[in-house]
């Protein structure tokens, strides 16, 4: 993530899963195969996740509220909104 927090509205409360040191990835330490980003005005969320199936359903919801949203594969292949279902079919 890229430390933006979210406003309150969006904030579910969550119990850490790793206590100590920060690592990449995931709390079990690899790294996440899917990154979505979302913008819109000067507001800017990032969002990793390893299911292609949780990435494109969020990323779905975030564009139809009016987001310009890309997801990034593990690749570093882009997907705008047209090609999500290609993700899914991947």
């Amino acid at each position: 993530m890229d430390g933006t927090k979210l406003p309150r509205s969006r904030r579910i409360a969550a119990k850490a899963r790793c206590h100590g040191e920060r690592v990449q990835g995931n709390a079990r330490g690899w790294a996440l195969a899917y990154k979505m980003i979302a913008e819109r005005d000067n507001a800017k969320y990032s969002f990793a996740r390893e299911s292609r199936l949780l990435i494109v359903a969020k990323a779905k919801v975030w564009a139809s509220e009016g987001w310009r949203v890309v997801i990034t594969d593990q690749d570093g292949k882009s997907y705008a909104p047209p090609e999500f279902d290609q993700l899914l079919a991947a």
